[in-house]
């Protein structure tokens, strides 16, 4: 006759699992092992664990995994949420498993290493590090159990990599823009136009609904308000038709009763695709989706448009009420905004010269702005 198991472990499916009052909590979980041997150690450790804590105050040991999974939990509402949770999901295979007090920038170099062995910048490391660094933070000072106690005594400090490695911006001028334009397919080319004659960033143009367009009858025109869910500063964003930008809504209206720009009736996620990254390939160009709206910003202010214009042009955080706008300052924004599209004309417009280095040291380069094509076909 067999001996008998240890009062509180039954066998469920494969695993052995625990249920059972201890120090007058009860803990209902899995042991993750076949094994009744390693089980009955398992619950005895958990035992000893909480006798710590109910007698001692000592306080309980908690892997990493338990803090990402309680973050995840409590922070459903986060616009970034899911780019955590995949950051999360990385980072787990490197300390997961590690008690909260052991995670430290020492135990993330190895997370460190492998990004950079794949060629991803310190800027994109650094999102990993500061999720990390935001979890062991509240963990050490929100997080409060049962016993009055923080999960972790103290957080240690996670220093960010730094980012001066990161990719400069880059605007186009006006031949590198009709280059790459006509290498995309019709759907991208007119998210690209778009983009580039209002500084929509890549996500507030895949998300752009019918719905959040405004009609101004007394400029017979419309705008469109992001919800600020919608935007990265987290503010409702006006988004102002030039004369270009415009003529890409008009030519797409009714293609889709919910989305403003779709492929095959359906949204996009993203404009950097497959075939995005194809068309700069084939221009010998490494274009990111985001230089579209640096472009739009050197042009309006090379055309000498304000910089408060500007800022409210191009979305930016500004302190202000930037949605409450009259009809008279709708119609300065949409000249000031049409600026760009008269510059290719070259036609009583001071040329804009941008400087760029083609190499460290060398003499900067002159590239002529005043020709950027701006049609929409």
């Amino acid at each position: 006759m067999g001996r008998k198991k240890t009062p509180g472990l039954y066998k469920r499916g494969e695993y052995w699992h625990v249920d059972k009052q201890i120090f007058g909590k009860r803990i209902c979980e899995s042991t993750e092992t076949d094994s009744l041997e390693e089980a009955e150690k398992y619950l005895a450790n958990r035992i000893e664990g909480l006798r710590q804590v109910a007698v001692y105050g000592v306080r309980p040991k908690r892997i990493f995994r338990e803090a990402a999974t309680k973050f995840l939990q409590e922070n459903q509402h986060k616009k970034s949420i899911q780019s955590d949770a995949e950051q999360l999901e990385i980072l787990d295979k490197y300390i997961g498993d590690l008690p909260l007090e052991a995670v430290h920038i020492g135990a993330l170099q190895l997370f460190i290493a492998d990004k950079k062995k794949i060629g991803r910048k310190n800027k994109t490391i650094n999102f990993g590090l500061q999720i990390v660094r935001h979890i062991l933070n509240l963990a050490a000072s929100e997080w409060i159990d049962d016993n009055n106690l923080t999960w972790l005594n103290n957080a240690p400090k996670i220093k960010l990599l730094p980012v001066n490695d990161a990719r400069k911006p880059y605007p186009l001028n006006w031949e590198e823009q009709e280059r790459l334009f006509n290498m995309l397919p019709a759907h991208l080319r007119r998210m690209a136009l778009f983009a580039v004659n209002t500084g929509c960033r890549d996500q507030e143009i895949c998300s752009l609904r019918w719905e959040w367009e405004m009609k101004i009858p007394e400029l017979n025109t419309s705008v469109f308000i992001i919800p600020g869910t919608n935007v990265k500063n987290g503010e409702d964003r006006l988004v102002v038709l030039n004369k270009v930008a415009l003529s890409v809504i008009d030519e797409i209206r009714g293609q889709n009763s919910e989305y403003v720009f779709t492929y095959s009736d359906k949204p996009l996620t993203r404009m950097l695709s497959s075939a995005w990254i194809r068309a700069r390939k084939r221009i010998g160009l490494h274009v990111r989706v985001h230089d579209l709206k640096h472009t739009f910003g050197r042009r309006l202010r090379a055309a000498g448009v304000s910089f408060e214009d500007r800022q409210d042009l191009l979305g930016h955080k500004a302190g202000r009420i930037t949605t409450h706008y009259s009809a008279a300052e709708i119609g300065n924004l949409i000249t000031a905004a049409n600026k760009v599209c008269e510059a290719k004309q070259g036609i009583g417009n001071s040329t804009l010269t941008l400087l760029r280095c083609t190499n460290a040291g060398s003499n900067p380069e002159k590239i002529n702005l005043g020709q950027v094509y701006d049609g929409a076909n």
